[in-house]
């Protein structure tokens, strides 16, 4: 598509919207399995290289859930949360690269983990809580008041899809238009600021994605423990 920039792979598959972001999203994929397989290709007692880093990043997505739903919550959840993580913080090394896009700069992609993420906890309480406790903890402690509050508790909700999809699209977007306008700017050595800068905040994207999940999670999971 005329306008957009240039991509090695966008050089293979084109630079319409859809293979381009595809062939993307395929390699990002990759890398996060590789990393996955190198971590327990060979597995020892004493964890060196990506097996050391792969298990300390486990631990740490347990420790940021164990404050909103519990350590044993948090340990069930992890293979999902631990998952988008990684996902994501992949996606969004990729824009650090010359030649190459980040997945997670396009709403498409982001929206579409927010729609999981959505879909997956309203699941998970309605089968953990039946669907007459989870949609009836919604319409507020005194019946007179359900009219009002259920409408706002659907509209919260729906509200959660937009702030996952465009926290994360609109934090990586905006993080890869100022490198690009730094780099015509100033081609040399002060750009590298702006790389750093790329790199902090795709951390910080990944893990505000993460948090949030395991609070979505731990709201629809844990009704009868806030009832109490």
């Amino acid at each position: 598509m005329e306008g957009r920039l240039f991509t090695f792979l966008g050089e293979i598959v084109g630079h319409d919207l859809v293979p381009h972001i595809g062939a993307h999203l395929i390699l990002t994929a990759l890398i996060v399995m590789l990393i996955a397989r190198a971590a327990v290709s060979k597995m020892q007692l004493v964890p060196t290289g990506t097996q050391n880093v792969i298990e300390a990043y486990i631990k740490g997505t347990i420790a940021i859930g164990s404050d909103s739903m519990g350590k044993e919550n948090a340990r069930t959840f992890m293979p999902l949360i631990a998952t988008l993580g990684l996902l994501i913080f992949v996606g969004n090394m990729m824009g650090i690269f010359p030649g190459f896009e980040s997945v997670t700069a396009n709403i498409n992609f982001t929206l579409a983990l927010a729609l999981i993420v959505f879909i997956y906890y309203n699941y998970i309480g309605i089968k953990k809580n039946g669907i007459k406790k989870y949609f009836g903890h919604m319409m507020g402690p005194v019946p007179v008041l359900a009219p009002l509050m259920f409408p706002i508790e659907i509209i919260s909700h729906i509200s959660r899809i937009v702030s996952l999809s465009f926290r994360l699209f609109g934090g990586i977007r905006g993080d890869e238009m100022f490198l690009m306008v730094l780099l015509m700017l100033v081609p040399w050595i002060i750009p590298l600021s702006g790389f750093f800068l790329l790199f902090a905040f795709g951390i910080l994207q990944a893990f505000i994605f993460m948090i949030l999940t395991y609070v979505y999670i731990a709201g629809s999971v844990m009704m009868a423990e806030e009832d109490h």
